[in-house]
Formats: structure tokens, sequence, C-alpha cells
């Protein structure tokens, strides 16, 4: 639910800011059905993949090693850290060898990695933090601190919604790590060339906020993995 303006972050309180604020007060009630929706369907995708999931971890475990799982702190609503889970993807401490987004044929990225993220497979394990909270179906996906600091004062908007597990940025950036593929500095163009225009999509995402909205990017989500 939404603070009181008075309460939130001093980097949220600003002119830029106040706009969508003022939007997300006059929706409340698609807020509160948005948090029901989410531990609805949380709860229902956790029954239906636990099996996938624990066949996951085994495959995961045995093709290489390290970890089942990767941690990785990100910001979610009013700039609150939480570690994310995935599924590990890439070898293990790659975060350390390399930027902290990938581009196409990042060595780091394992065999059955590949498969994982072509299918966002490895986003399974946050169906545990939409059951606590932390994130949401839909929303704008969680930054690392890091990116997070690069923020406009209008960009600061997206945290007055949990992250999501999909979103139009998401959607329209499904092939980000082919964006990134030639570049020199990763970290470098992703905050300067594709971070600004996945905002943009973000910020319309919170000026059309509704229930029916959600449900058609969830639509929209699921139709652009199968095909």
């Amino acid at each position: 639910m939404l603070l009181p303006y008075d309460k939130l972050p001093d980097n949220m309180k600003n002119d830029k800011v106040k706009p969508y604020y003022d939007l997300l007060c006059k929706k409340r009630k698609s807020l509160f059905l948005k948090r029901l929706t989410d531990l609805f369907i949380g709860i229902i995708l956790l029954i239906i993949l636990i099996i996938p999931m624990i066949i996951i971890c085994v495959i995961v475990k045995l093709t290489s090693k390290g970890h089942v799982l990767y941690k990785q702190q990100r910001v979610t609503t009013y700039g609150k850290k939480f570690n994310i889970f995935k599924f590990r993807t890439m070898v293990e401490g790659a975060d350390k060898i390399g930027a902290l987004v990938t581009s196409k044929d990042d060595c780091r990225v394992t065999k059955i990695g590949k498969v994982l993220r072509k299918y966002r497979l490895d986003e399974l394990p946050q169906i545990f933090h939409v059951l606590s909270g932390k994130m949401s179906i839909v929303g704008t996906r969680p930054e690392v601190p890091k990116y997070v600091e690069k923020y406009t004062d209008e960009m600061y908007a997206t945290l007055l919604m949990p992250a999501g597990i999909t979103s139009l940025a998401s959607i329209k950036f499904k092939d980000e790590e082919k964006l990134l593929e030639n570049s020199d500095n990763i970290d470098k163009d992703y905050v300067e060339k594709i971070l600004p225009q996945k905002m943009r999509y973000n910020l319309k995402y919170i000026n059309r906020f509704g229930f029916r909205r959600d449900v058609h990017l969830m639509l929209k989500t699921i139709k652009e993995v199968v095909s």
C-alpha cells in the first residue's frame, strides 16, 4: 500500500514523482486488487511449478559447479534492498568477472543457462518474492543499486510500486543481450542507452496502471515466451 507522501524517502519527494504519486492515490482499490491477484496467482503457480522447479534444481546442480540459486541485491518499493533469487544460469562468481548485465554469447552463461534464460525459467524462484510482497507479477524489473543511483528524479516514481517479474519494458527489451553484444563498455551503454528507454515504458505503465492492464501484460508475456 502507498505510504503517506511525507513518509517517502527524500530522493522520491520531488516534483517529478508527485504526479505519479497523486495518480496512484486515486487507484488504491486497484493496488489492493493487484496484491490479492499476486497472492492468488502466486499460490497457483507454486502448486503447478513446484515439481518442475525441483527438476531444474537437480539439472543445474548436475551440469555445472556451484550453487543452484543465484542471489543478487536489487531494489524494490521505496528503495528497499532485497536479495533476488534466480536459478543460476552463469558460472559461479560471474558477477565478479564481468558486467552486471549480460550480452549475447556471454561466455559466462552455462549451456543449461541459455535454455533457462530463453524461456525465462530462471525467474521461477521469484514466485516466493511475490508471495512475500517484495515483488509483484507485473511491475518494473528490479535494478541493482548501482543502476538505481543513476536514476533521474522522474525514474524514482517506478519505486512507488513493487518490482515485477514481468513488465512492458521487459517484453520490449526481451532481446536486450543482443543490443549489447557489440558494446565496448556494457555498463556504460546500459545506463546511457537502454535504461532510459526501459524507464519510459515503466513510467508509461504507472500512468496507465489498472487491473485490466496487468492482465493484458501477463497474457502478452505468456505469448512472447511461447512464441
